[in-house]
């Protein structure tokens, strides 16, 4: 029996909701078919947006949306997508498969995907072959609401208002795809850049800084060292496989080897998360930068027979297992991360949704994030519980993880089991609280193996868990890899 304490007086700051955000890059299908099918498509579409896929994710509560990379944002031009769309030039989108891109998805198009979402709009600006004008540029064009030739040229092409936009990454990956750069050199890039990112609208630009990828701590070190004062935000980059980067693994067909080696690998982000946290702290102890992790989630070999370029995987149980995972160590890292975005929402990476054609399935990893929304703004609790934990790879890995929230008199409770072989009996005790009632849904499969497709869209879906309540305790079993969330009402 795995027994854990909820202690719902001892608040441990709140989990952001913006730690649920998502990412859209221009890569592969995830635009282009995925969310945005252009008007006269015969995919049912409002203004272009897919209805069946925006209705979906709407779903999920969605805070905040990255665009337009990735890679893709240093090679972007945002002149390029905006005015008559017979007008704009295409490029070809040599990051990413080497595909001929038309532009019909700018800046008005960006923002009227995030209005049908309602979700708020996160840009990441081009540092890598852009200048500041055109940065400067950008950001006077979406927000200012006075009279500008760029404000004007807004409301020619169609928006009389201006944007609210809160957030703004100056560059991606300046380390490798966005410049190959020095951390020394991106610095000063930052500092000079940042600089003409003006504020027009009432509330300030949250200014992001690229910062590492994976476990580069002296780029860390150089950004909190030089810019501390200039920036809102630090970015960093981790993502999640079996392998290494030449031979990631397969999405579908792995072993239990490869199934442990990947638990190892997605806990080795608290390690990192830790170390560069430690670094910010020694320059930044009143932790007024946040760490943003605008890039994370699992990274497998594209499926075979697919465009290489394109990034398209499948998503199984070990998908949502890794999501869980990942999402209670932002959790427990709420007094530094204010911002996640999981790699990506559609036909990319680790993918909320499957497009093909005017067919659409939903992942197991929209099924988590659905299920967990609960924690979003939640205030979190402390929890009592110590997981037994094995070894792998050289890393510690928890056999349960729970991580409990509350919010308007609700708590939220999710608990995932890293182990295929042994289900868990779980007790959660609940502390100077009463409740008055309990419910549970799961997400487990008869074979790990298993993934939604087009001809079978719902092998992989949630289902109500059965639980027990007495004396203040709440009993249930936890399959082996399997996660769960459970909704109690405090009285």
């Amino acid at each position: 029996m795995e027994k854990a304490i909820i202690n719902a007086k001892r608040k441990k700051g709140k989990i952001s909701r913006y730690i649920y955000g998502q990412f859209a890059e221009h890569l592969g299908r995830c635009i282009y078919e995925g969310l945005y099918v252009g008007e006269d498509s015969e995919i049912p579409n409002i203004n272009g947006m897919r209805c069946d896929v925006v209705n979906a994710l709407k779903e999920l509560e969605i805070p905040v949306l990255r665009w337009p990379g990735g890679c893709f944002a240093d090679d972007y031009h945002w002149r390029d997508g905006i005015g008559p769309k017979e007008s704009r030039p295409y490029m070809v989108n040599t990051n990413w498969g080497g595909v001929v891109e038309n532009n019909h998805f700018g800046t008005h198009e960006f923002f009227e995907l995030c209005e049908q979402l309602g979700t708020e709009p996160y840009i990441a600006g081009n540092v890598g072959s852009g200048t500041v004008q055109e940065m400067r540029d950008w950001i006077e064009y979406m927000t200012f609401g006075g009279d500008s030739p760029l404000a004007n040229e807004r409301r020619k092409n169609g928006r009389e208002e201006p944007w609210k936009l809160k957030w703004f990454g100056v560059g991606n990956e300046n380390w490798g795809c966005g410049g190959n750069m020095r951390p020394e050199y991106y610095s000063d890039l930052y500092r000079r850049y940042q600089t003409f990112i003006r504020n027009y609208g009432d509330e300030p630009i949250f200014k992001i800084a690229g910062g590492p990828g994976d476990f580069n701590y002296h780029w860390t070190e150089v950004l909190m060292r030089e810019q501390k004062n200039l920036m809102d935000g630090m970015s960093l980059h981790y993502y999640t496989f079996p392998g290494d980067w030449n031979e990631k693994g397969d999405s579908v067909v792995f072993d239990d080897d490869d199934w442990y080696r990947t638990m190892a690998k997605a806990m080795k982000m608290e390690t990192a998360i830790k170390n560069h946290t430690a670094i910010m702290d020694s320059y930044d102890p009143e932790k007024k930068v946040s760490l943003i992790v605008d890039e994370w989630g699992t990274w497998f070999d594209v499926l075979p027979g697919t465009n290489p370029g394109f990034l398209y995987q499948q998503n199984t149980i070990r998908d949502a297992v890794i999501a869980m995972l990942t999402l209670h160590i932002f959790h427990a890292h709420n007094d530094r991360v204010l911002m996640a975005n999981i790699a990506q929402m559609v036909n990319v990476l680790q993918a909320m949704i499957l497009t093909e054609g005017e067919k659409m399935v939903l992942t197991p990893t929209y099924h988590l994030f659905r299920m967990m929304k609960g924690h979003m703004d939640g205030e979190l609790l402390d929890v009592d519980h110590t997981s037994a934990a094995y070894d792998c790879i050289g890393v510690s890995v928890p056999e349960v993880s729970i991580s409990a929230s509350e919010k308007d008199g609700v708590m939220t409770v999710s608990a995932v089991n890293t182990r295929l072989d042994s289900d868990k009996d779980i007790e959660l005790e609940i502390r100077d609280a009463d409740f008055k009632s309990v419910s549970a849904e799961l997400l487990a499969s008869s074979d790990v193996h298993n993934c939604n497709t087009f001809d079978e869209p719902e092998k992989v879906k949630p289902a109500l868990l059965h639980t027990a309540a007495e004396n203040g305790k709440i009993s249930f079993k936890l399959p082996a890899a399997s996660a769960a969330v459970l909704t109690v009402t405090l009285s």
